[in-house]
């Protein structure tokens, strides 16, 4: 076991999974260099640990991540337990979902069953953007559509700043020049529920298994298995991490940064298109960004979205609001004013009861 440790005895992993309080951390090759170019190469044992976190380190409020990089202390090689005694630096860091020194994501849709929704798709693209990672564009089952639509999809997307791969895993298509694109990095997995993302990954990943679920034929919509963030090793270096399916992910950018996460229009600000730099590019005079663009119709939608969520930052921070935030339909956000008199609030049932109970009291007497 003595390959796993450094110089100086400290014995390091990588956190692959986590449940409740305990980490499953995958233990280095001490042999190949975990540092240097933007993207880091891993070379992980087969040797695995069941462990949990140092008191010390849950009191200083540090968190253990996926995807981090820890030092393990006392390890139980008869029991495959440890300890995780510290966390080493991050080269980045993601919330949702919960992982940390991620190179890159790859966002897998299908073009067929279900088929391809443009504002979905750019809904997405917009929040692994807004990482400020890589992005790499996968498009599943290209079996199911003619070369022909292939070349459309194409050009409209690299349009749009992307230069799609695309793959069947059903028929096997793509899956070795998707492997080459991997290698060597820690990779998000992401995209919408049905399109094939455990599928892919028991392509790419042997003997994982990953339970498959099938595409609802009510919604047009798969059925997501994936229920927490896991890192597998993949044959080639490097490391894949599956994350739970999602359908609309939420956008919580700030108004001035929204066209920057769109390539093309942050083509058009970097030549100068815009004379403001606080433009919202919606109706300003003498922008140049707006307007001649396909996605600029999913700009302005995206842009109400980000000024709701800021206004309603700003109203739960300011206690002095009059506005209060409700949701209605398919989770948009809008303002109603509160009440300020106490007489147009509803009194409570015990109020009310008290006030029944004093009414009666005074009777009596």
């Amino acid at each position: 076991m003595m390959e796993h440790l450094s110089s100086t005895g400290d014995l390091c992993g990588t956190v692959v999974a986590v449940q409740a309080n305990f980490y499953q951390v995958q233990l280095e090759d001490i042999s190949t260099p975990n540092s240097g170019s933007d993207a880091q190469k891993f070379s992980l044992g087969s040797s695995t640990l069941l462990c949990t976190r140092r008191t010390r380190l849950k009191k200083i409020g540090q968190q253990v991540m996926v995807g981090d990089r820890v030092v393990i202390e006392e390890p139980d090689w008869t029991g495959g337990r440890g300890a995780i005694a510290e966390v080493l630096p991050r080269t980045s860091e993601l919330d949702r979902p919960a992982i940390a020194n991620v190179n890159q994501i790859l966002l897998v849709f299908a073009v067929a069953d279900p088929p391809l929704e443009p504002y979905q798709l750019s809904r997405f693209l917009v929040k692994a953007e807004s990482t400020g990672l890589d992005v790499l564009l996968c498009l599943n089952k290209s079996d199911l559509i003619s070369p022909q639509e292939q070349i459309h999809i194409s050009d409209r997307l690299g349009a749009w700043g992307y230069q799609p791969l695309f793959i069947s895993v059903y028929k096997s298509l793509g899956i070795e020049n998707l492997s080459q694109a991997l290698n060597g990095k820690i990779t998000v997995l992401a995209g919408a529920s049905g399109v094939g993302k455990s599928s892919l990954i028991n392509a790419i990943v042997p003997n994982i298994n990953l339970r498959v679920g099938e595409v609802s034929g009510k919604l047009a919509r798969g059925r997501h298995t994936t229920r927490h963030v896991q890192l597998f090793e993949l044959p080639h270096g490097g490391l894949l991490a599956d994350t739970p399916g999602f359908n609309q992910p939420d956008l919580d950018c700030h108004p001035e940064d929204l066209a920057s996460l769109f390539p093309e229009a942050r083509a058009k600000l970097a030549t100068g298109n815009c004379k403001f730099s606080d433009c919202l590019h919606r109706d300003e005079p003498e922008c140049g960004v707006r307007g001649d663009w396909e996605r600029y119709e999913h700009y302005l939608v995206f842009l109400e979205e980000a000024i709701a969520h800021k206004n309603h930052l700003h109203q739960q921070a300011d206690p002095e609001s009059t506005l209060k935030a409700k949701t209605k339909g398919k989770g948009k956000t809008y303002y109603e004013p509160k009440l300020e008199s106490k007489k147009y609030r509803q009194k409570s049932r015990r109020t009310q009861l008290q006030e029944l109970e004093q009414i009666y009291q005074e009777s009596e007497e």
